[in-house]
């Protein structure tokens, strides 16, 4: 029998000598590859919806540097699109998208089981991404967690703090939760479909988690990801799902048992030897370089990857960025960085 993906190994509890290693927005505008697929495209949603070309590009970093995980190329505000909210994107501005501020505007959305037509590109994308990837390699799915989604409808866009979701979570906390609720069942509904279309681990993207205190932090990062989490594992009981609230700081602890979560992703606010004591008891974590070493590179690039994996060697972990890559990124840094990992 063939010895299981390391990815897996590792979301099962295993540590392991070397950490696989994946990095968020793996596929995306740091490469020149992307960069001319894009064009191919025309604009961001088309390259999404395009099954073709979002399956080269989900390939790219595979063929280049041989991540041990492909994510799929998508958006988590897919999601709203399918379920009737007006997306674009505005270059070098990003995405834009129509509001939720009462009730008529929360009407005019779609259920839970209205979201497939529009998907369905992207499970085709799965599909094509199972039969292309090679066989060592994990293929993940994702999602946006409701409350972060949440944030980006209700203000049309993004905002530094999130103001405009908390303002109507405050003024009109039935839309805001009924708002949560729909997003919930959608956000089952689609990794259920990623799951059956091919998708061997799932992440759930909370983005603004950090933004939520108290007692909102456990009604809406906790409990929607706890309610994903159980429905997804009584449909696909074996598919592990890795969460991560960015922000969460000294809630990392206890998320993992909170939500079911079988890995628990954390940022660069917090260390590695912090999260090797609160969090990795609890399971297998992924994280923690600052994306601002593929810019810079060098020695302090070197020398802050080796200072993670030696800090959670002694559990299960997963090496990661502990945020999405950006645009300015330097492909050799990329390079230094697995190399450094996989001790080259």
């Amino acid at each position: 029998m063939t010895q299981p993906k390391t990815i897996l190994r590792a979301l099962a509890g295993e540590p392991l000598p070397t950490p696989p290693i994946w990095m968020m927005r793996q596929a995306g505008r740091y490469l020149p590859e992307y960069k001319a697929t894009r064009a191919e495209a025309g604009d961001f949603l088309s390259l999404c919806y395009n099954s073709d070309l979002a399956t080269e590009v989900t390939l790219q970093p595979i063929r280049r540097y041989g991540f041990d995980a492909a994510i799929m190329f998508a958006d988590i505000l897919l999601v709203p699109q399918a379920l009737g909210a007006d997306l674009w994107f505005v270059t070098g501005e990003g995405p834009r998208l129509s509001t939720i501020s009462d009730e008529s505007d929360f009407a005019k959305l779609g259920g839970a089981d209205d979201i497939h037509d529009t998907l369905a590109p992207i499970y085709q994308t799965l599909r094509n991404l199972r039969g292309a990837l090679p066989h060592e390699t994990t293929l993940i799915g994702f999602a946006g967690a409701p409350w972060t989604v949440a944030t980006y409808m209700i203000a049309g866009r993004g905002t530094p703090d999130q103001g405009p979701a908390h303002a109507l979570k405050a003024a009109h906390p039935d839309v805001f939760d009924a708002l949560i609720q729909r997003l919930t069942d959608a956000t089952i509904e689609y990794l259920s479909s990623q799951i059956d279309a091919g998708a061997e681990v799932i992440k759930l993207f909370d983005s603004w988690a950090g933004s939520l205190k108290g007692d909102d932090f456990d009604r809406y990062a906790i409990a929607p990801a706890a309610r994903i989490i159980a429905a997804l594992k009584q449909r696909h009981s074996d598919t592990p799902i890795i969460a991560f609230p960015r922000g969460a700081g000294e809630r990392y602890a206890g998320f993992a048992q909170a939500t079911g979560a079988d890995c628990v992703a954390f940022d660069d606010a917090v260390s590695a030897e912090w999260v090797a004591e609160k969090v990795q008891p609890d399971g297998c974590v992924q994280g923690n370089l600052k994306s601002s070493h593929m810019v810079t590179g060098g020695e302090k690039l070197v020398r802050e990857t080796r200072r993670i994996v030696e800090a959670l060697r002694n559990g299960p972990h997963i090496f990661n960025l502990g945020h999405g890559i950006t645009p300015d990124a330097d492909p050799a840094n990329v390079q230094l960085m697995i190399d450094t990992v996989r001790g080259a």
